[in-house]
């Protein structure tokens, strides 16, 4: 910048000496405005992000964004360290539960002017993701997805057992009932060859949540204050299914998710609960599947909600070219693209009946979950380590080292002193 300075100084002054009779004109178009982007979306995502940032770049020609994806652990191994020595990167593309935490350490920008008449109209987001997005009651991010669980069944593995492939089990009896009957030995050797259903219950989507809000417990209380792994509700969610895995070996213990998807794909578990990025790959592997909404509970209908947010540097010096970034991402045309193109509901809940995604059947039936999805411990800054205390005490009921009961008051106890810290 220094010397295209230089260079425009001594042509004013060479026209100012010459006597020639001149306007001020700009010798230079405006600035180009770089916006450096970081995440981690490099499954078969990646292209339908590539392609958005490209129709981005091609729409804004004075806004270049430049984008850096890598594998989610290397991302959080140097992104708040980089963000609280500098300015990069302008954007970063984080699972919510790390919003609590950037916020609180003050490297990310809040987001409050942004969310007006000429920005993002909050009443277009589900409720739930727009208190997700928000700390100490200001707002910090936007969405870059949204998306929620359906059950995924085997439909050749149902008609198979007898059971209906084209009416999926609609409540817990009827799926309790149907995963019995689909979990066999069918060598009689003792062994099970076929499970009812594939339940991971770490290194995974979490698929607990929705069995314990199904009954109507909970982890945390709505302050954020208090456990409820010891409510009467929670505990009689893990005790029913725990019950399941001990006696009728439903599923494997102790899976992680990349193993329980394993298992749907190899036709070795009827049933798993799982999000929209499963489509492709399951279409792929050749099996004659579907996705239904998650059996309802004793409490009701659930789900489970996940996102990753857009997060702004609290350093940034290109804070507007990125709320034109913000707007783009979550305009209609680009969630209606995204949808489309990853099987992804939109975040956007006005667009839940647009007859443009159907163009991949899925996306419908992902999208209409969206009123009744849930987030699993949002807000919490210490998200990781609570997790963690609820996986051990499951995992210690489901191998039946421990009564529910003791399991999770144990965990509560445990819990409560965690979250005290966070006071």
């Amino acid at each position: 910048m220094r010397r295209e300075g230089t260079t425009t100084k001594w042509i004013l002054v060479f026209l100012l000496v010459s006597g020639l009779m001149v306007y001020c004109v700009p010798l230079r178009a405006a600035e180009k405005v770089t916006l450096t982007f970081w995440n981690g979306f490099t499954g078969p995502d990646r292209p339908a992000v590539e392609a958005l940032v490209e129709k981005f770049n091609e729409t804004h020609p004075n806004i270049e964004v430049q984008m850096d994806i890598m594998p989610w652990d290397s991302l959080m191994q140097k992104l708040l360290s980089s963000m609280v020595v500098g300015r990069e990167p302008d954007i970063a593309g984080v699972h919510f539960q790390y919003l609590p935490q950037f916020a609180k350490a003050g490297v990310i920008m809040p987001l409050d002017e942004l969310y007006n008449v000429d920005g993002l109209d909050p009443a277009v987001f589900p409720p739930a993701l727009i208190e997700l997005m928000k700390y100490g009651g200001r707002m910090y991010a936007v969405p870059m997805n949204f998306a929620t669980l359906m059950l995924y069944y085997n439909k050749s593995l149902f008609r198979e057992a007898g059971l209906n492939p084209d009416n999926p089990p609609a409540n817990w009896a009827e799926w309790q009932e149907a995963i019995i009957r689909l979990t066999q030995d069918k060598d009689s050797d003792g062994k099970i060859d076929q499970y009812g259903l594939a339940l991971a219950d770490h290194e995974t989507i979490p698929m607990w949540p929705i069995l314990v809000w199904g009954n109507g417990g909970d982890f945390v209380a709505p302050d954020g204050k208090k456990s409820m792994l010891d409510d009467p509700k929670t505990v009689e969610a893990v005790e029913v299914w725990a019950s399941l895995i001990i006696k009728h070996r439903i599923s494997p213990v102790g899976l992680t998710g990349a193993e329980a998807d394993k298992l749907f794909e190899t036709q070795k578990a009827a049933m798993e609960m799982n999000g929209p990025w499963m489509t492709t790959g399951y279409t792929k592997a050749g099996i004659e599947y579907d996705v239904a909404p998650i059996p309802e509970g004793p409490a009701g209908r659930v789900t489970l909600a996940d996102s990753v947010l857009m997060l702004l540097n609290s350093k940034t010096l290109r804070k507007d070219a990125a709320y034109e970034f913000f707007k783009f991402w979550n305009s209609k045309e680009s969630q209606i693209y995204w949808a489309v193109n990853t099987g992804f509901p939109p975040a956007r809940i006005d667009l839940i009946d647009d007859p443009m995604l159907g163009e991949n059947p899925f996306v419908p039936k992902f999208a209409a979950a969206a009123p009744y999805a849930r987030f699993y411990l949002p807000g919490l800054e210490n998200y990781a380590e609570i997790d963690t205390i609820i996986m051990q005490a499951i995992q210690e009921a489901t191998r039946g080292l421990k009564s529910a009961e003791e399991a999770l008051k144990e965990a509560a106890a445990k819990m409560n002193a965690v979250l005290a810290k966070q006071r």
